[in-house]
């Protein structure tokens, strides 16, 4: 909560208060990082306060804005959903009920709302709920722009991707990405520090043309990588705040362009930085043992792969950017040198088949080690203006008219829905490593499991491989039944 003797000692400040609205901590909690980052550039101009929804709920929103009288309030969208067709969730209707109409029942000061979850339905959002003003894109510069213009009563109009309820402006990439978050000097870290991590960009864009995916629509399709000094500088400010900390690279894909994760590496080993590293993204294009070997050496304790399919014919129609043999000798390394990782896939795109079916699962029993966990998603949450919303259109899924703000999914027409859920079934029993996108989100009684085993046997293992562990237990004490 913010302090009220320090309010008062700035108190000829604008008060500008930042709300998490991301409660969601399954399967872990994971940290604003954008509203953090935008925390940290305006703090010497504005009073600034973040609130974060996973540490402070939402019960206590209204009392923070009695207590810290914000002039404007900026609310983070990230997800709109979970993205499951198999059990569909969609988050925004609590998030309106716990923070926009709990906020405006207590203050009148205009909202604004920005996030990637917000950028892709700009304008049905700001009605959803009901706000004063939104911004798309990356907002460090636009922000700037607009509480300055806000605050002077200037013009604010011509204002880079900021969007009313009458006009949307196009947002412009930033040139420069090497902004530090200091996440935990704005939120109780606490929270994330047992299940979560400390969350970095090392670049923003991607240049690949995934078909479903909506990274370039957000961050444009050309690289904008961080200087790597700036990368340290702030990995080593965060090794000196928080004791052996666990940092997750949240890339789009982490060794993108090629060599790029690479020379991250060799300067974190030959800076002597101290930390646990695990990332998300890892292309099955660009990897080699000398990637793998590098991460290791520099302190990766988890990685993610995410081929979404091990059969020929659909990696070309997701439209990916690797091979086959690519793949396979991914797998091969990450065998070979032992590395814990977590798969995913995705089961029903344009052309899926039994047959492809079969490629993907025969991948999976065969090539990837029974010890590291398979995520698995049945069909695709369509999205605007990706190549999927277009194929979706053709084929009669969606109509031209639906904005998709309530998820709608693609799921071939070429496979049997009902003899995927017993194909996908089956393939679970044997395999007690794969799990399917409805039980993607432990249980409570897991968790509660996972924790204590991790703090009685000091764990330091990722998490999933606990989650696993216990998984292997419990079916076969009979309390898991598949």
């Amino acid at each position: 909560m913010p302090n009220e003797q320090t309010t008062k000692s700035i108190m000829m400040k604008p008060k500008v208060l930042l709300v998490n609205t991301n409660t969601e901590q399954m399967p872990y909690p994971v940290p604003p990082l954008g509203l953090s980052i935008l925390a940290n550039i305006i703090k010497d101009m504005y009073e600034v306060f973040l609130y974060d929804g996973v540490s402070l709920g939402h019960t206590r929103l209204s009392e923070t804005i009695a207590q810290f009288k914000p002039d404007i309030i900026g609310f983070g969208i990230r997800n709109v959903d979970n993205m499951d067709m198999t059990n569909p969730c969609f988050y925004l209707d609590e998030v309106k009920k716990n923070f926009f109409d709990q906020a405006r029942a207590v203050t009148q000061v205009p909202f604004i709302i920005g996030g990637s979850g917000y950028s892709l339905y700009p304008q049905s959002l700001l009605h959803f709920f009901d706000a004063d003003y939104g911004l798309t894109g990356e907002c460090e510069e636009s922000f700037c722009l607009f509480l300055k213009a806000f605050f002077s009563t200037a013009n604010f109009n011509e204002i880079p991707g900021l969007v009313t309820k009458t006009y949307v402006n196009t947002s412009i990439p930033l040139r420069e990405i090497d902004n530090q978050s200091d996440i935990d000097l704005h939120i109780d870290f606490n929270y994330y520090k047992q299940r979560g991590a400390y969350s970095i960009q090392t670049k923003r864009g991607c240049y690949h043309h995934c078909i479903y995916c909506t990274y370039p629509l957000l961050e444009g399709r050309n690289y904008r990588k961080r200087t790597v000094i700036s990368l340290l500088n702030e990995i080593e400010n965060v090794c000196a705040r928080i004791e052996n900390p666990l940092i997750e690279f949240v890339d789009s894909t982490f060794n993108d362009p090629p060599g790029h994760a690479e020379e991250i590496c060799e300067a974190i080993i030959k800076r002597g930085v101290k930390a646990r590293f695990r990332t998300m993204g890892i292309n099955p294009a660009h990897t080699s043992v000398n990637l793998f070997e590098l991460m290791r050496a520099a302190g990766f304790t988890q990685i993610d792969c995410t081929p979404d399919s091990a059969s020929p014919v659909m990696i070309r129609n997701f439209k990916k950017n690797f091979t086959i043999k690519q793949l396979e000798d991914t797998a091969s390394f990450i065998k070979e040198l032992a590395i814990p990782t977590m798969w995913f896939f995705i089961i029903g795109g344009p052309g899926e088949t039994e047959k492809t079916l079969e490629e993907t699962l025969s991948f999976i029993q065969d090539k990837i080690d029974p010890l590291n966990m398979i995520h698995l998603t049945t069909g695709l949450r369509i999205y605007p203006k990706t190549e999927l919303h277009k194929i979706a259109i053709e084929q009669q899924f969606i109509s031209k008219q639906d904005d998709l703000l309530l998820p709608k999914f693609y799921l071939s027409p070429d496979i049997n829905k009902e003899y995927l859920e017993l194909r996908l079934a089956a393939f679970a029993r044997k395999n007690l490593n794969f799990i399917p996108a409805k039980e993607s989100k432990p249980s409570a009684e897991m968790m509660v499991e996972a924790m204590k085993r991790r703090k009685e046997q000091k764990l330091t293992e990722p998490m999933f491989k606990t989650l696993l562990s216990i998984r292997y237990d419990w079916v076969k004490e009979g309390k898991i039944v598949l």
